[in-house]
């Protein structure tokens, strides 16, 4: 049998065609694209000729076509849409590729001729994407050893296979633990507080695994409302516990000791660079650039938001007293008695929203968005394979141009990890004149259909889809040359920036009204909703900071460790390096389950969260000025940031949009922590 990987792919736009791939393709494609990539990287290493850009740098970018159409897929159905094989082939494929990596970059002729050109580099009358490209290139050949001797680059070989492996088996660990959990619920009377949509999804699930009653489980749009209204205070306490121990049960999904060890090799790996810990490597070709002004930023941050969080706890736990609460608030208590503070308080319920935001409308309403901000439309085609039933594709047109396909999944299972992402099957490039346009891939654990009801997204959810939106439309727009420089491929502090300036549109009523109708009846979102969404905008605001800034605590710590502790224990590691506000149940914790920053790219960086946040809050006190649907600004953010991708630094694409270096103070004064009573 034809192996698809390795053949032309005679689909519509060269789409995958994933009905045809199975999982014993991709061994032999990866093998054979490492191959014929070491045939070129040779050739390039080789050539007689003087180093020229286009003969060493432009080469190596284009040296490994079919390796990367293959590890796009495989790694990315790893994922959203996992099993057995898929996960066998990611935990023996990553530590050959990481090697396969270490070659090339440690490739002495081969650094010789890059290195020659990056110190010809202003002779080298270059453009700015090409002068990135090169400067990036040189970059990653001296991060991955290139400078170090033999015996050096052999530990740092050792070291980052190692590591390819253990972040495999973390994400798969996390994935399995995930989905052992379930809570089944036998007494009706255990139900009591929970809206009548998640008790139905509850019996659904517990249909679907053939048990009568209703089963919760750690998936979040199920976990998530239990914690919010179920009254049980011993189940929230339970599934609580559950969740917050991912990881960490002593099981054979167990991750303490694969996440001391993955602190460790990233130590030792700093330190072969020449650097006394793993932030510091990291942080060297970043926006923030090193621990102090990362530390700086967080600090600043905190100063601002602690008081501010102590305060919205004790408005919770004041409250909770007035309900006749005589028991100390723990976290598991939190989302429960500050949820039902947010209906006194604001005299609204976050439920009475869901019928007004059934997916399909809000999805189509995003749609519309961004053709008044940017001319594009967006139609479902059939013609393009999916991966699963449940994904869903779009063109993505601007006038006659089409500027890619839009892969959209939405809801939970079994074989997709938490959260929600955007990645791509292919990027934005050009190959001569021709323009290659990108599949963008946007997935999701949204709230599922109940029997004849359509899928009603939470206020929280409709943020996260415009989020990740914001980040297809960063790779969707993009108009660059080289693909490793198109779209989201930017310094990861300054990545989030465009798919969080998007969250903003959320909370303005000129744009929810635009698409925010109940399901059934088709009436306008009531002015009085939107008007109680605005004036709870920063309930919590302290509250939450202060969250994200403890996991951006915990991330550092882990990263700035200078000694590896003899107590491997995730929990009380993390414990002493939080600002805990609440009490905290024995063993839970987050890192055992903290994919971000184990296996998700955002070691030492997911400070870069906040760092973003204060650029797009910046960035959206600009569009309010001019308006929020002005298209002139829309056009200049387009073509002065999404559509240039990482071909130059961040801190340029921003002055060149604003005028001038961001404002810090934004995301403070729009987070309202200088108006605190």
């Amino acid at each position: 049998m034809t192996n698809p990987l390795l053949s032309a792919w005679n689909t519509p736009y060269d789409t995958p065609p994933f009905a045809l791939i199975k999982p014993e393709h991709y061994k032999p494609a990866i093998e054979q694209g490492m191959e014929e990539a070491r045939h070129h990287i040779e050739a390039i290493a080789n050539n007689k000729e003087t180093p020229t850009f286009l003969n060493t740098i432009e080469a190596l970018e284009k040296s490994s076509p079919l390796l990367d159409r293959a590890t796009a897929l495989l790694f990315n159905l790893n994922e959203c849409d996992t099993n057995e094989a898929l996960q066998q082939l990611a935990m023996e494929m990553s530590p050959l590729l990481t090697r396969f990596n270490n070659e090339i970059y440690m490739n002495g002729p081969l650094f010789q001729r890059v290195d020659q050109l990056f110190q010809q580099r202003e002779a080298l009358s270059l453009s700015a994407e090409q002068m990135t490209l090169l400067e990036r290139t040189h970059r990653s050949f001296v991060k991955h050893g290139a400078l170090l001797d033999e015996e050096h680059k052999q530990a740092f070989a050792r070291y980052s296979e190692e590591l390819a492996t253990l972040t495999q088996q973390f994400n798969q660990n996390v994935l399995a633990d995930t989905n052992e959990y379930w809570m089944h619920i036998t007494h009706k009377e255990h139900l009591k507080g929970l809206p009548p949509r998640v008790v139905e999804a509850a019996r659904e699930e517990a249909h679907n695994r053939g048990l009568r009653g209703w089963v919760i489980t750690l998936q979040f749009p199920s976990y998530g409302p239990f914690m919010t209204h179920a009254e049980n205070r011993t189940l929230r306490r339970l599934l609580h516990q559950a969740y917050n121990n991912r990881g960490n049960r002593g099981n054979d999904n167990d991750n303490n000791a694969i996440i001391f060890r993955i602190a460790e090799l990233r130590l030792e790996l700093a330190r072969l660079m020449g650097y006394d810990d793993y932030a510091s490597y990291a942080l060297s070709d970043k926006m923030a650039c090193d621990v102090a002004t990362v530390r700086a930023f967080m600090d600043r941050l905190m100063e601002a938001s602690l008081p501010a969080a102590e305060a919205d706890l004790q408005e919770v736990v004041d409250y909770a007293r007035q309900q006749g609460v005589r028991f100390p608030l723990q976290k598991f208590d939190f989302s429960y008695y500050s949820d039902q503070l947010r209906k006194a308080k604001y005299d609204f319920d976050s439920e009475l929203l869901r019928p007004y935001f059934p997916l399909d409308q809000v999805r189509q309403g995003i749609f519309d968005l961004y053709h008044r901000l940017y001319g594009l439309t967006f139609s479902e085609t059939t013609e393009v394979a999916v991966y699963h039933p449940d994904a869903k594709v779009f063109k993505v047109e601007d006038g006659e141009r089409l500027m890619g396909l839009l892969y959209l999944d939405m809801h939970p299972r079994a074989s997709k990890r938490g959260g929600a992402w955007m990645t791509e099957f292919r990027g934005q490039h050009r190959e001569g004149d021709r323009d290659v346009r990108p599949l963008i891939q946007v997935v999701c654990n949204f709230s599922k259909p109940i029997g004849n009801q359509p899928a009603l997204l939470s206020f929280g959810e409709v943020e996260t889809f415009m989020h990740e939106m914001g980040h297809a439309m960063h790779g969707m727009l993009s108009d660059v040359k080289y693909e490793s420089l198109s779209g989201t491929n930017v310094l990861r502090d300054f990545v989030e920036m465009p798919s969080q300036v998007m969250e903003n549109w959320c909370y303005e009523p000129e744009f929810l009204n635009t698409f925010a109708c109940h399901y059934q009846t088709g009436e306008p979102i009531p002015t009085d909703y939107i008007e109680k969404i605005r004036r709870s905008q920063n309930y919590l605001s302290g509250w939450l900071c202060v969250r994200q800034l403890n996991l951006g605590n915990t991330d550092l710590s882990f990263h700035t460790l200078h000694q590896i502790p003899d107590n491997r224990d995730a929990a009380y590691f993390e414990h002493q390096v939080m600002h805990e506000l609440l009490s905290q149940q024995p063993r839970c914790n987050t890192a055992t389950a903290f994919t971000h920053i184990f296996s998700g790219g955002y070691a030492a960086g997911y400070y870069g969260y906040k760092w973003a946040e204060a650029l797009d809050a910046d960035i959206f006190s600009y569009f309010k000025q001019q308006g929020i649907f002005d298209q002139t600004t829309a056009m200049r953010f387009r073509q002065e940031i999404l559509s240039r991708g990482g071909t130059e630094h961040p801190s340029l694409l921003f002055r060149r949009f604003m005028g001038r270096d961001p404002n810090p103070d934004a995301l403070i004064e729009r987070s309202g922590f200088n108006h605190r009573s």
